[in-house]
């Protein structure tokens, strides 16, 4: 499909739903959202256009500014949003941390997430955004979510969904424009009737023969692989994992059970999705052969380059899966 900016979405659909809340003093009230020097990048200047009341302008201090809207977050009426670069993530783990256990609410945007069209170097890679996930799994609170839309109207559904829920949220997004994902009919997937929910991983192309996972900016070039082995004759399936620290006991059952599965995405091999996924398969006694494929080795500059050097491109992709309906 047409290609578009989900981190200018994040925007666009915040500000939307702010403006049903009428009185600009009751947003005042309860949100706000404050940027780090970022807004143009984040999406969140189309919030400041649309909503200034409830919008801070602040500076490079990462830290200072999300334990600002975690203060603010604290009373569970209020939600706070923050938005800066996925590589910055790293750094503020201690106050994502203080923030989870004073159960706050915080929904955040993470830009620039992966690699893809970076321009610059490893420094600025958003690799491992699964850091985020650092509570217990049974601690009591809300849950830490970690959420990245596949394209523009799953970033809209994604923000529609969550922007109300308690605690933290993290909706990832890329740097790069994505195309728009189709389903088989050529119609957007997340357009018309699409709801997202968490916990539910969306099916994009079922399959008799194994699975490809993936998210993200991953996604669509998982698709285009899939389409061209489906075209060689293997059937194989595509799973969107927007929710990326959730189960779906379901859509794990199934892959699960076919032959084969391939995680395919932008992350660090090491704290991505896939070591979580092989680890969800062997916990219920499933065991498929299971390969992944993301971001290992370093990468300096680069722009759509930067997915075939990690090796998540389509051709890439397209060559694991046939070695895995091979074994």
């Amino acid at each position: 499909g047409a290609f578009g900016a989900p981190r200018q979405i994040f925007g666009e659909a915040v500000s939307e739903n702010l403006s049903r809340i009428q009185s600009a003093e009751e947003r005042k009230r309860r949100i706000v959202v404050i940027d780090s020097d970022l807004e143009g990048s984040c999406g969140l200047g189309k919030i400041r256009a649309k909503c200034p009341e409830v919008y801070i302008s602040s500076g490079v201090m990462e830290r200072g500014n999300f334990s600002a809207c975690a203060g603010f977050g604290f009373k569970s009426d209020r939600q706070a949003i923050f938005g800066t670069f996925a590589a910055f993530q790293e750094m503020m783990i201690s106050e994502i941390t203080m923030a989870r256990l004073n159960q706050c609410n915080v929904l955040c945007h993470f830009s620039h997430s992966g690699v893809d069209d970076m321009s610059d170097n490893m420094c600025h890679f958003g690799q491992n955004n699964f850091f985020a996930d650092c509570g217990l799994a049974n601690e009591s609170g809300p849950l830490t979510q970690l959420v990245f839309p596949a394209d523009d109207f799953q970033m809209r559904k994604v923000v529609d969904g969550i922007l109300w829920e308690k605690g933290l949220r993290f909706i990832y997004s890329t740097r790069s424009k994505v195309p728009v994902i189709l389903n088989e009919v050529g119609a957007p997937f997340f357009g018309e009737g699409y709801e997202f929910q968490l916990g539910k991983d969306d099916v994009i192309r079922t399959g008799s023969l194994g699975y490809v996972i993936s998210y993200g900016d991953a996604l669509y070039r998982s698709l285009d692989a899939v389409e061209r082995l489906r075209r060689e004759g293997l059937d194989v399936g595509l799973v969107n994992k927007a929710h990326l620290n959730a189960v779906d006991e379901h859509v794990m059952r199934v892959v699960g059970s076919s032959k084969f599965v391939l995680v395919a995405e932008s992350q660090n091999t090491k704290t991505g999705l896939g070591v979580r996924f092989g680890t969800w398969l062997l916990e219920r006694g499933l065991a498929p052969r299971f390969r992944r494929c993301g971001t290992h080795c370093d990468g300096c500059g680069g722009q759509w380059e930067q997915a075939y050097n990690q090796g998540y491109d389509p051709e890439s992709v397209m060559r694991e899966v046939r070695e895995l309906a091979s074994m």
